[in-house]
């Protein structure tokens, strides 16, 4: 049978293991460079490097819980278990990754403690290029390689700190901290904190430091301040653009006293161990060029999954496999690699030419369904039912306004189109 490489065991590789599993026609090797399953869910108190002298993947947080509910994060084959909080522990969502690697015998495919250190294409073979995936295992300090004839990336997109350039940051006496090192508030006790981004962690971490700091300041470029009403210590300003020693320049020209930056600014793409012959760049905050997000347009056993970001992940994951699966197995063809890479840079100008910023092409916070349902009828799959939709847009519309209670909600799906708040 054909053999498939799957890069990474977080809820993205686990799913890709599974629709591969599902053709019966491949079997899957997942390489994960931790000792188990969860990815970026994997809670590490530490920061740096870990055992293995590597970058610590994670980036969660102690108190994390999830700022969409369950019933929505739940893979489409497998839900989460009903009744209970609807907004969960990070713990209870790598439980639930467990859950669903046992419940379709997926650890017998993963190799933990093994370290991806190079992929690279081989000759074509039946119109698609076959890879050799050089692998180090972490407890034997060996390497060794293994031919594929598809690969699935799933390395995640939230472990490499993006850090803005700040004129004068190097006059700064504060501190400084980016959000992928953060962990518990405690080091922000009595601290006049600036938090620079308004997305969801810069807003969630800042919520969190309120509760021990003298004073937060949201610093962000938001279309329009946020609309729930905030803790009495925090306040929203414009997006900081220069340092000085003891505080930061808005872009409006105002000034405000920090003793603390903490950099909620977002992660990079990055996929080391692709060779140069892979035909894949990172340019602008795009991973060009894939075809629907997913596929290498210049070799498409190749794909990427999860790189769309603001979407409602698990189920985006599982679609994604199905689909690709269904190019894999020669139940969907895909268009020549021109007219894929053809496609794709019409979506770039449509995207560019109504306004949405270059770096923000893989985000899907309101095209999500509409890509779905345009891939479903491509390759002739079912997506999830409309619920899922209904119930993460209006999720969405609370959060902006109730943003300190908004976790305290129950919901409960009680059909495919309806659901019920408790």
């Amino acid at each position: 049978m054909k053999t498939v490489g799957i890069i990474g065991c977080g809820a993205a590789g686990l799913c890709a293991a599974r629709q591969v599993l599902a053709t019966g026609k491949f079997v899957p090797i997942v390489w994960e460079q931790s000792s188990g399953v969860g990815g970026t869910w994997r809670y590490n108190p530490d920061t740096g490097k870990d055992e293995n002298g590597l970058p610590i993947h994670s980036s969660m947080y102690k108190n994390l819980k999830t700022n969409l509910p369950k019933e929505v994060m739940g893979f489409p084959d497998f839900p989460f278990p009903k009744g209970g909080e609807s907004f969960v522990h990070h713990t209870k969502v790598v439980e639930y990754l467990q859950d669903y690697a046992d419940h379709f015998n997926l650890e017998p495919r993963i190799k933990f403690e093994h370290f991806v250190e190079k992929v690279e294409p081989l000759e074509q073979k039946d119109g698609f290029p076959q890879w050799a995936v050089t692998v180090k295992d972490l407890k034997e300090g060996t390497s060794s390689q293994t031919i594929c004839q598809a690969i699935i990336v799933c390395n995640g997109h939230y472990s490499i700190p993006r850090m803005p350039t700040l004129p004068g940051i190097e006059d700064f006496k504060g501190r400084q901290m980016h959000s992928h090192n953060y962990r518990e508030p405690t080091p922000f006790a009595g601290a006049t904190v600036l938090v620079l981004g308004g997305g969801a962690s810069g807003i969630d971490i800042s919520l969190e430091i309120s509760t021990v700091a003298k004073q937060v300041i949201l610093s962000h470029n938001l279309p329009s301040p946020l609309k729930s009403e905030l803790p009495a210590n925090m306040k929203q300003v414009k997006g900081a653009v220069k340092a000085s020693s003891d505080g930061f320049t808005l872009i409006d020209g105002t000034f405000v006293e920090a003793d603390f930056i903490l950099y909620c600014t977002g992660y990079h793409y990055s996929f080391p161990f692709l060779d140069d012959d892979c035909g894949i760049q990172i340019e602008n905050n795009q991973v060009r060029p894939l075809y629907k997000h997913l596929i290498n347009a210049k070799m498409p056993s190749m794909a990427f999954l999860g790189v769309p970001f603001q979407i409602c992940p698990f189920p985006f994951f599982d679609f994604q496999s199905r689909f690709f699966m269904k190019v894999m197995t020669g139940e969907l063809a895909l268009p020549d690699k021109s007219q894929m890479e053809a496609e794709i840079e019409d979506e770039r100008e449509g995207r560019l030419s109504s306004g949405v910023p270059s770096k923000h092409f893989h985000n899907m916070s309101t095209t999500q369904w509409q890509y779905a349902k345009d891939m479903s009828v491509l390759a002739d799959l079912e997506y999830t039912d409309p619920v899922i939709e209904k119930l993460f847009t209006y999720v969405r519309q609370t959060r902006n306004q109730t943003l300190q209670t908004y976790k305290q909600a129950r919901y409960v799906i009680t059909g495919p189109e309806t659901f019920e708040s408790c």
